[in-house]
């Protein structure tokens, strides 16, 4: 394949799980692949390393307190560097890009999100607040602009998988699995002295510390919820969540015939990347495969919705609609944020949330401001109930 075939690749949010996962995806194809452009929010050191390995044509550094070091370092490069959230927003738009993969962390991806459509791109989206937070907006803008989203979590991936070729048919239902975290089976008493240390364990993935902790709590889950019903375009009543620790069944499609299909694999992040990267082809790889003598049970369960609060309330954020859940993924980052602080306790996050969700106005069919100002809001009011 010529160089000048190479699908051309942004990585926003390239020093993170997913964004450094993706690089290393580029580089093992790098005959298919080329690297246009690379962003960070602090990373500024590990941002400054990937530049100089892989030579993108361009840098964003959100945090414009670190522009200079960034663009110091890589001038020698002929490399261009950009500061701002404004800069990080504007830059999905260039020409040279092919495909945006979305690895930012949060309500942050939802601008660039929005950019990247209305510029025509195809995205693989890692960045599930995007569509929590403005789903009805992001269908809306996909079906002007044309463009597309492949989604990249494995349990969306799982789904969008499953239904390739079934694009026509009717979904009954969908099964998006749950490892259950570190505190499967645990009950309230025990989820009360949670620490940190013990939540940022995971039992099958290794992942950053604000979806870690979201994987502990079960809003990962819930989040994964409200995505599916934008992404396959479902009812509430459509999608249902089952636990399976052992992370080897990634999701499930049930059609209206009865029949049932699974994508299976063991926990790796990679390949959900690479699909996104090549699709509607596969390509080779070298990732560990599953042996079914290996995992003589896979086992499944239902969700325990009393003692992990924030999945009910996931569903009931959906059900609501509006700019709900905006209220919902804001109050969260700012409380996981917290916890990792060691400032509230473990059940004090579905308490705050469920607090926020009550009192901040609802509002129907929320524009890209009223998003912007939910999120202001509902961060404000998170924050005054923590103290």
């Amino acid at each position: 394949m010529q160089s000048r075939m190479k699908k051309r690749i942004a990585v926003l949010g390239s020093t993170g799980s997913i964004g450094t996962q993706t690089l290393e995806v580029i580089k093992k194809h790098s005959d298919q692949f080329e690297l246009e452009l690379i962003t960070a929010q602090n990373n500024s050191k590990l941002l400054i390393k990937q530049a100089i390995e892989h030579r993108p044509n361009v840098v964003v550094i959100s945090n414009e307190l670190l522009y200079e070091e960034v663009k110091e370092a890589l001038e020698k490069y002929e490399i261009k560097v950009y500061a701002g959230e404004k800069a990080l927003a504007q830059v999905v738009e260039m020409e040279t890009i092919d495909q945006v993969i979305m690895a930012l962390v949060g309500y942050a991806g939802l601008k660039p999100t929005i950019n990247a459509i209305k510029a025509g791109k195809n995205i693989g989206l890692a960045n599930k607040e995007t569509l929590v937070v403005g789903g009805e907006l992001i269908q809306e803008l996909l079906k002007k602009y044309k463009s597309r989203i492949i989604p990249i979590d494995s349990e969306h991936s799982a789904i969008f998988q499953c239904l390739v070729g079934e694009f026509d048919n009717p979904i009954e239902k969908i099964y998006l699995t749950a490892s259950g975290g570190p505190f499967r089976g645990w009950n309230l008493e025990a989820l009360k002295n949670v620490s940190k240390a013990q939540a940022l364990k995971h039992p099958n993935w290794e992942m950053g510390c604000k979806i870690t902790i979201d994987s502990a709590s079960m809003m990962n889950k819930g989040l994964e919820v409200i995505e599916a019903k934008w992404l396959f375009d479902l009812d509430v009543n459509q999608i249902d969540v089952v636990v399976h620790p052992q992370s080897i069944v990634h999701s499930m499609v049930q059609f209206v015939d009865g029949s049932i299909k699974a994508q299976m694999g063991l926990p790796d992040m990679k390949l959900p990347i690479q699909y996104a990267l090549t699709y509607p082809e596969r390509i080779q790889s070298d990732f560990p495969r599953f042996n079914f003598i290996n995992h003589p049970e896979l086992t499944f369960e239902a969700p325990d919705l009393k003692n992990f609060r924030n999945l009910a309330l996931a569903f009931e954020a959906i059900k609501l609609g509006g700019n709900i859940p905006c209220v919902l993924n804001a109050a969260n980052e700012v409380l996981v944020s917290s916890f990792l602080k060691d400032r509230i306790g473990f059940l004090k996050m579905p308490e705050i949330i469920e607090k926020c969700m009550n009192k901040i106005a609802f509002v129907k069919h929320p524009s890209y401001e009223n998003l912007v100002d939910t999120d202001k809001e509902s961060r404000k009011l998170a924050l005054e109930l923590i103290k």
